[in-house]
């Protein structure tokens, strides 16, 4: 897929990574791109990059009929970015530990799903499109300064490798994000060499365009991969064949 004259959905576009979506898209010549947030208000900065292709919409992943009703409005998507996500404080013993946890599951992890499947249709008629679910080297090590965080994203690794299978069939290419620490409001007290949004943005354009299906934009992240890339890629294919009837 070409990046020029595509038309792109970004949540979580207010900010950090999903604004450096949207900044991206914009500099690759996409021409449309669905800026969304779950207020307009925040969106201003973003719109403001190129007001002519950046559309604002209000949207909570966590609400799906509110999903339903924008992906009728924006029937001509070719690329859906999952960006939006939340990161709560402490560990599994705290006394809301739970509610964290189920505030992260909600949107992490449910709040993909419901963009995934109000939007496989819309790109179905588009031709497959693609879909870029934003993850975490915290995907496949639990990091116990944000425990029930990683658990979320793990939950997501594996709603991505599910709905590659499931979506192949139509076409539908998905791409799996798995940065390190970035430099974003998020990952401010991670005691970690941080990458710029942007580069995440790049690096996620640039594996829409060659075909790849995961992407490790940084050192860390790479470091992480080096040795587990091949053997979850292999277990991976061998259990795709195994589709729902």
């Amino acid at each position: 897929m070409n990046i020029q004259g595509i038309v792109a959905f970004v949540t979580g576009a207010n900010r950090g990574i999903g604004k450096a979506y949207v900044e991206a898209l914009v500099q690759a010549g996409a021409s449309r791109i669905y800026a969304a947030a779950r207020s307009v208000e925040t969106l201003k900065d973003v719109v403001a990059i190129a007001p002519d292709r950046i559309v604002p919409v209000a949207l909570d992943v966590t609400n799906p009929d509110q999903i339903q009703a924008v992906a009728e409005k924006a029937s001509d998507v070719t690329v859906l970015i999952n960006n939006a996500g939340v990161l709560g404080a402490g560990g599994l013993f705290t006394d809301h530990s739970v509610e964290t946890a189920q505030w992260e599951m909600t949107t992490n992890y449910f709040g993909t799903l419901y963009m995934i499947r109000a939007f496989a249709p819309v790109l179905q008629r588009n031709g497959g499109g693609s879909i870029v679910n934003l993850l975490s080297i915290a995907s496949v090590v639990n990091v116990p300064v944000f425990s029930s965080y990683s658990a979320s994203k793990a939950a997501l690794y594996s709603l991505t490798q599910g709905i590659r299978a499931e979506l192949a069939p139509q076409g539908t290419q998905v791409i799996g994000v798995f940065p390190g620490p970035v430099d974003t409001a998020m990952a401010e007290g991670v005691p970690l060499d941080k990458i710029a949004p942007i580069e995440v943005a790049k690096a996620t354009l640039q594996a829409i365009e060659q075909g790849i299906e995961e992407v490790y934009p940084d050192p860390v992240s790479q470091t992480v991969f080096t040795d587990l890339q091949a053997p979850l890629k292999a277990v991976e294919k061998q259990f795709a064949g195994m589709l729902p009837q």
